[in-house]
């Protein structure tokens, strides 16, 4: 893909240079801070900031990349994030399968940001845009079921049958009506509406082999993707301050549900991210604890362990050398199903046999493919192999680290606007910068992989040390109460910077915002804060009252930053 690079002239943006697909000869410059401009408009530092505010904004590389002579990994890895995974078993992005969420990474994020919203009707992803994942879960406990994937897959290669039918889980946008009758004193009204989704047991394949006689209790929700850009520089944030804004909202007793215990009480964590899987990392490496960080639920710490580098496996079911394994329920209802299928026996003898044709793992193949049990056995023994062949190799997984790491954040727009500055102004003044922190300092950025792959402060990632960033973010779990809400309630401060391009850089109709796409614009995400139980409500209140001239102000810098 083409990129542009832009840097700050005597007037800011009069200077451009153009990149074609070959690897520049020589990086371009980099931005000169202007002093008529604040500091909050180099979102990502001087490091980490880049100065499109065109269709293709989230798309790039940081002046880290360019700084450390990564152009050529960059691409690469842009290439893989791009370009669909196929079924063959050779040639370039082979291994999708045999069950996959889908086929590419930019599926789940139109423009390299934040999924689009789902229509009403039935839940689709074949097609660019529909970033949303499923999330089947026991509301009793709030895990997810064992009997479907924690990313639930609606794709499959032939022989094999999708774990999940799609055309049988169905969205259904709801009306709201909140506390205030959806206005505001002066006489405005606004909308809210949320999603219901519903999955009927004969959606799910191993019910309809009868493997699964009751699905038990279970509820759906809606998960969107998040923006990719810009997480290189949040991995940067040191681990001792993100303890230290814990520790001090801990302190402070200023919202009413607390901090998530799950993950830290008393001034100390309770719960840190640690890959325990022996099949995963580096032999001999002895994992570390780091803080979780990434993903609504924070189930992910160090960013090379992270959504990105964990989907570039399980989104596809395309192996590399520390996942030699399938991704596919923990029940393992999914591969009984499949053994047992005439479907997929009748044709597995051709799949496996295209697949491993020198049979250099034996267990997978049957000596008589007229002997039903035969073939079961053979078949469970090739969905339960933790030795499959890799299918990307470690320099491709390195690449599109290079390329996950290296996306720059856009520059913040319209700085010098006075309503924008006004609603700065108000945006503190009305206590969301409590949870949407405005900046932070990186550290040293020596950061960790939990995989193995890289050593610490190894430079063949892009760095980001001692960096003033503007993510407006806390990083921090907070509950809003919201109808139909998040499954156990509690969801990470999302990242705002960037978020004002989203419609231009993905074609979404709407703003697209909050974890399930259910706010169509800056008002209606403001005012699905509003709960009397909600960690926001004090600020919600307040906002309420202002005038719509300032409430516009303040969704304006929203929209700006």
């Amino acid at each position: 893909m083409k990129k542009l690079y832009y840097w700050a002239g005597a007037m800011l943006l009069t200077g451009m240079t153009a990149c074609s697909d070959e690897v520049k000869d020589s990086p371009s410059p980099q931005p000169t801070p202007d002093p008529e401009y604040p500091e909050w408009y180099y979102t990502g530092g001087e490091l980490g900031t880049a100065f499109l505010s065109t269709f293709n904004a989230y798309e790039q590389p940081t002046p880290a990349v360019e700084n450390q002579g990564l152009e050529a990994e960059f691409k690469n890895g842009e290439s893989l994030f791009e370009h669909p995974y196929m079924s063959n078993n050779e040639g370039q992005r082979k291994g999708l399968g045999p069950a996959y969420v889908r086929s590419s990474c930019i599926h789940c994020h139109p423009g390299y940001g934040h999924g689009k919203r789902n229509p009403a009707g039935t839940f689709e992803t074949n097609a660019v845009g529909n970033g949303c994942l499923l999330v089947v879960y026991n509301p009793e406990t709030n895990a997810y079921v064992s009997w479907l994937a924690g990313m639930p897959q609606g794709h499959a290669t032939a022989p094999f049958k999708a774990p999940l039918d799609e055309s049988k889980v169905k969205i259904t946008w709801k009306k709201y009506t909140d506390e205030w009758g959806n206005k505001f004193p002066d006489g405005e009204t606004y909308d809210l509406e949320y999603p219901e989704v519903t999955l009927s047991p004969d959606a799910v394949y191993a019910y309809n082999q009868g493997v699964l006689t009751d699905l038990g209790n279970y509820e759906v929700r809606l998960e969107s993707t998040i923006g990719i850009y810009g997480t290189g520089l949040l991995d940067a944030i040191d681990d001792n301050d993100l303890k230290a804004q814990y520790a001090q909202q801990e302190a402070d007793g200023y919202l009413p549900n607390g901090l998530n215990p799950a993950i830290f009480a008393n001034g100390q964590w309770t719960g840190q991210y640690s890959n325990p899987r022996e099949t995963d990392i580096k032999p001999g490496m002895t994992p570390e604890q780091h803080p979780y960080r990434f993903t609504y639920a924070l189930s992910r710490g160090p960013l090379q362990d992270a959504a990105g580098a964990n989907a570039m496996w399980n989104i596809t079911n395309v192996t590399r050398s520390n996942r030699r394994y399938h991704y596919f329920d923990a029940a393992g209802s999914y591969v009984k199903a499949s053994a047992n299928d005439p479907d997929v026996q009748a044709g597995y003898q051709a799949y496996i046999e295209a697949l491993d044709p020198a049979k250099n793992h034996p267990t997978w193949h049957a000596a008589d493919y007229t002997d039903k049990a035969q073939v079961a056995e053979a078949i469970t023994a090739y969905l339960t192999s933790k030795e499959l062949d890799v299918e990307m190799s470690d320099q491709d997984f390195i690449d599109f680290m290079v390329w996950h790491r290296g996306l720059a954040v856009p520059a913040a727009r319209n700085v010098t606007d006075e309503q924008v500055l006004k609603g700065k102004e108000l945006f503190g003044q009305i206590g969301c910068t409590y949870c949407h922190r405005p900046s932070w300092t990186t550290g040293d950025d020596n950061y960790y992989d939990p995989n193995g792959f890289f050593e610490k402060g190894d430079n063949r990632l892009p760095r980001y040390p001692h960096q003033t960033i503007w993510p407006y973010s806390d990083m921090v779990q907070h509950k809003l109460h919201m109808e139909n809400d998040i499954r156990n309630g509690w969801c990470r401060t999302t990242p705002l910077w960037g978020r004002g391009l989203h419609q231009k850089c993905t074609g979404s109709a709407t703003e697209d915002r909050l974890h399930d796409n259910r706010a169509r614009n800056v008002i209606e995400a403001i005012m699905w804060h509003g709960n009397s139980k909600s960690d926001a409500r004090y600020t919600i209140e307040k906002f309420r009252k202002l005038s719509k001239e300032d409430r516009e102000a303040i969704v304006k810098f929203i929209n700006s930053i």
